[in-house]
């Protein structure tokens, strides 16, 4: 047991210095991203594409700023869906910082991609009655990840101090995932976990689709995590960041008079999701790779 904490601990340590790096990288430039400057762009013909391109971008700032630009009636909901299935918040950090399985980040970046642009597109093509209004006055809303507003604070608080707690936490989830599955591996065996996963491809991203929906950056982690020690299939790990929107779902809940909106708003998500995740599991069956 000492020996998996061991592991587990230096594992994490190795990946902190990658992690804060990165998240400075990110407060500068979600710092310089808002509505204001962006406004025609995120109204435009190519609104759902842009959003399932910024979805893209570690952490899930743009998922809020999408989030309350869409409460404002400022975008139209094809492309809210397509910055939330885009939106990965940590996944993508901790797969780069991983080794050997930063290669599926091309083949999840290619597929959130396309599925968040062409579901933006469907939704706003069935809901082509639906017009963004214009803001009035001008609201300057910017991407600050996880709702963290940046006004009154001074630039050491905002691109150090915060992005250095923001990787203790994502690291501490990390130590703790990672003992996790350090103890069930030592005490299954990889072999045993492995097997298990054939039964479970149908449904695991079901699963997994409902645990990216829980509006916590450990969520994700879990995910990723989970995925990196072979406990879920590839597809059943898209599904589950596909549905990952961090705090957004959590702005967009704030509007409780419109609760029937969101509620199907998140089920059509979900939806999404695991129907993507059930797609890619079928695929991977069929050709032998699971």
């Amino acid at each position: 047991m000492l020996e998996v904490i061991a592991d587990a601990f230096l594992d994490t340590l190795k990946v902190f210095p990658f992690l804060l790096v990165i998240y400075i990288l990110i407060e500068f430039l979600e710092h310089k991203t808002s509505f204001t400057h962006n406004k025609k762009i995120l109204q435009g013909r190519l609104a759902p594409l842009i959003g399932s391109a910024t979805g893209l971008v570690p952490q899930c700032g743009f998922s809020v700023m999408a989030a309350k630009l869409y409460d404002k009636g400022l975008i139209r909901t094809g492309t809210l869906i397509a910055v939330f299935l885009a939106t990965s918040d940590e996944a993508f950090i901790i797969l780069l910082s991983s080794g050997t399985s930063a290669a599926a980040i091309m083949p999840i970046v290619v597929i959130k991609l396309f599925v968040g642009a062409a579901a933006g597109y469907l939704i706003n093509l069935l809901l082509f009655k639906e017009k963004p209004s214009e803001p009035e006055p001008l609201e300057d809303i910017h991407a600050y990840s996880c709702g963290r507003e940046h006004d009154g604070k001074s630039e050491l608080k905002v691109f150090l101090i915060e992005p250095l707690l923001h990787s203790l936490k994502i690291a501490f989830y990390l130590l703790v995932v990672n003992i996790a599955f350090g103890l069930i591996i030592d005490a299954v065996g990889e072999e045993k976990i492995a097997a298990s996963l054939i039964g479970g491809a149908y449904f695991q991203p079901f699963i997994t689709a409902i645990v990216g929906l829980i509006p916590n950056c450990a969520s994700s982690v879990i995910i990723t995590e989970t995925y990196i020690h072979g406990g879920i299939t590839f597809g059943s790990c898209v599904a589950g960041l596909c549905c990952n929107a961090g705090v957004g779902l959590v702005v967009l809940f704030k509007n409780t008079k419109k609760i029937k909106r969101n509620i199907l708003f998140v089920l059509t998500l979900y939806a999404l999701s695991a129907v993507t995740g059930l797609i890619i599991n079928c695929i991977m069956l069929l050709c032998g790779l699971i």
